[in-house]
């Protein structure tokens, strides 16, 4: 959260864009919560950057140049404040497989030439959705899907690095078939390997409880530096991380051959990217803070990631975890982030030699405990609670992840939220009304409201939503049946929870009325918005209701209803 003890910026300072810089406007009084909070972010950014990299089968220095470019260029032209950008856990594993269609069984050079042009493809489709001004896909995966969506890849990414923690090497096939690999290899387990990762993975759990806002990666990887150095842990087959080249990232021009093979995991890792992104900048803006602006965010995301491709970084995005220490820590702006990224760039020119001392289990450790994050069954749980059709999206979301891997998991993800969302389009609600006695509340008729007021010869319908091609049959098929049950004289469709009527609606809705005349039944229409009133007026349907069967609200259509001559008997 941020500290209300902390001065707040002009207004100028507020803006980034065309008016204004917001370098240009920079407050003195930040500059120290901003060094602060970088310097803390970048224990926890520099070493899981290190971490994910490995997740991807890259060299730890790919994620070193991640956290370092892509995270300067976000910081100078992105429009959230904290958002920290350099690689995640599902962007990692989305890397891997991408790289494993497009280059499997690569050499370390040929992965790092893939995962560069994978970075500068993942920019160009991030910069082309911004040309197109499609902002609104922050918003393209719903909730549900994205819980068993990320579930599934912590549970992957889980079993992934546990043959890293045992010592054990075999080849990976598949999540399935990797269970039975690895059962088959436990005999074969490192037990110093195994010691070094879960003492990491203790240290890791024990600061997070005890001390939450130390930099527990760091600290942990560095006792595992130690532990390796004193005990000559490598000679008892403890794996270490080994050479890293010093020096800054050089240009490394794409791969022109490999594009049409990652182009596919391309797609499906720009919209995490930016959904992720999105989400996180959403999650830890502060009051006073202008909201990221999702084209905006697009423009500065697929700089970020096209600047770090040509110099050999792998896909980056807003990262959840590392945006909220940022945040914790007191950061004030994106000079935090330029201060983490010059944090990887010190790292990357002094440190190298001790990195290259790390242990692999150890690596493998950090990634575990981060990924375990993303497998929640209490949502799962919470979403059956309120609603059990997504709860089974969910599960679908998980389960493609799971079975079909992660590539072909966002496929099934993506087409899971666009299937959820056909259907709650395709069977809108349909409610029958009655009024508080005493008021002119009207509501859906109920158990829980046996005395609500209704009229003989009288059924007053409520549809919600749109009405259009999709729908408008299954909505007049209830209606129908509603009519059939009631045999009312007037069935009167209170029409203010329909935002819009579209012309095969409108087609079907006259054809209704012509059936229910020829039945001696009236329409009647109330509460239409000056949209859906213009459309029916400008259809057959509005010259037949006119202005004796179309009002402005129910009232208005129950007082014309009480004033209707009483219907002949017999």
């Amino acid at each position: 959260m941020v500290d209300a003890r902390q001065p707040e910026a002009p207004t100028q300072a507020r803006e980034s864009g065309p008016r204004g810089h917001w370098l240009l406007h920079y407050p003195r009084a930040w500059w120290r919560p901003d060094l602060l909070a970088g310097l803390t972010a970048a224990a926890v950014v520099v070493p899981k950057a290190m971490a994910y990299a490995t997740v991807a089968g890259l060299p730890v220095q790919v994620g070193l140049y991640t956290a370092f470019v892509p995270m300067a260029i976000y910081a100078l032209l992105g429009t959230s404040r904290p958002l920290s950008v350099s690689t995640t856990t599902t962007l990692a594993i989305l890397t891997a497989s991408a790289l494993g269609e497009a280059a499997p069984g690569g050499d370390p050079t040929t992965l790092v030439a893939a995962s560069a042009t994978l970075a500068v493809l993942v920019g160009a489709i991030l910069l082309a959705a911004s040309l197109l001004r499609l902002g609104f896909l922050a918003n393209f995966i719903s909730e549900p899907v994205l819980t068993g969506f990320k579930s599934g890849i912590g549970l992957v990414i889980v079993v992934d690095q546990i043959p890293k923690l045992l010592g054990v090497h075999f080849e990976k096939t598949g999540f399935l078939r990797d269970l039975v690999s690895l059962t088959k290899h436990l005999p074969g387990t490192v037990l110093p390997t195994l010691l070094i990762g879960l003492g990491v993975l203790a240290v890791l759990v024990l600061l997070e409880k005890k001390a939450p806002r130390a930099p527990a990666p760091l600290i942990a990887i560095g006792l595992a530096i130690v532990a390796t150095v004193l005990l000559r842990l490598d000679s008892l087959g403890v794996e270490t991380v080994g050479p890293i080249p010093r020096g800054l990232p050089g240009f490394l021009p794409p791969r022109l051959d490999l594009l049409a093979a990652l182009w596919p995991g391309a797609i499906g890792i720009a919209l995490m990217s930016f959904t992720e992104s999105i989400a996180a900048g959403r999650a830890f803006s502060g009051p006073d803070e202008p909201r990221p602006r999702p084209n905006r965010e697009l423009l500065a995301l697929g700089l970020a990631n096209a600047g770090g491709g040509l110099l050999g970084a792998m896909p980056a995005g807003g990262g959840t975890s590392q945006t909220a220490v940022n945040r914790r820590a007191g950061a004030r702006s994106q000079a935090a982030e330029l201060v983490t990224a010059a944090a990887a760039v010190a790292t990357i020119l002094l440190l190298a030699p001790l990195v290259s001392l790390m242990p692999q289990a150890a690596l493998a450790a950090v990634v575990i405990a981060y990924s375990i994050e993303l497998i929640r069954p209490a949502d799962f749980r919470e979403i059956l609670r309120v609603r059990r059709v997504e709860f089974r999206w969910a599960v679908i979301a998980f389960a493609g992840v799971v079975l079909l891997g992660t590539l072909r998991g966002i496929l099934v993800a993506v087409i899971a939220s666009l299937v959820s969302l056909a259907q709650q389009a395709y069977d809108p609600p349909v409610y029958v009304l009655g009024r508080k006695r005493g008021t002119n509340v009207f509501r859906p008729v109920s158990d829980e409201h046996p005395d609500d007021q209704r009229w003989p010869d009288l059924l007053i319908v409520r549809p919600e939503g749109r009405l259009f091609f999709a729908n408008v049959q299954r909505v007049g098929d209830r209606l129908w049946k509603l009519i059939q049950d009631a045999r009312p004289a007037v069935v009167l469709i209170d029409c203010r929870a329909i935002f819009d009527i579209e012309y095969t609606a409108l087609k079907i809705l006259a054809e209704d009325d012509a059936k229910l005349r020829r039945e001696g039944v009236q329409l009647w229409l109330a509460g239409l918005n000056p949209e859906a009133y213009a459309m029916v007026q400008r259809s057959g349907l509005g010259p037949r209701l006119g202005h004796e069967r179309m009002f402005l609200n129910l009232e208005a259509a129950i007082e014309a209803f009480e004033r209707r001559p009483p219907a002949p008997l017999g």
